[in-house]
Order: structure tokens, then C-alpha cells, then sequence
């Protein structure tokens, strides 16, 4: 990637590390990894994929 993503964690994440997931996004994608493994895989999907899947959970 050309540019550096800008990582995001959620407002429901606590100080104290355990499970976390970071969010990134460009306008044509949306990367997700755990942020306790920076390094590690990155899941990429399409912001309307990534707007389904956030459908879903909220309604589950």
C-alpha cells in the first residue's frame, strides 16, 4: 500500500489491551485486524460488505 492506513480501535475497547479489533478504510476498501497483532493478517473487504456486515450485528 502507498500510504499508511490510519487505524482505529473501538470506543468499547478498554485501556487494559485483551480482545480488540482495529479498523482502517480508503474509499474502496475496508481492512480489519487485531490490535494485538499489528503485524499479523489483515481482513480486507468492500465498504458494502463491511456496511452489511455491520447490519447484521446490530440487528443480532
Amino acid at each position: 500500500m502507498s500510504t499508511a492506513l490510519q487505524w482505529f480501535k473501538s470506543s468499547y475497547s478498554g485501556s487494559e489491551g485483551g480482545d480488540c479489533v482495529e479498523v482502517a478504510s480508503t474509499p474502496a476498501t475496508v481492512h480489519v485486524r487485531d490490535s494485538k497483532a499489528p503485524d499479523g493478517p489483515i481482513l480486507t473487504v468492500s465498504p458494502s460488505i463491511w456496511s452489511e456486515f455491520l447490519e447484521r450485528v446490530i440487528r443480532a
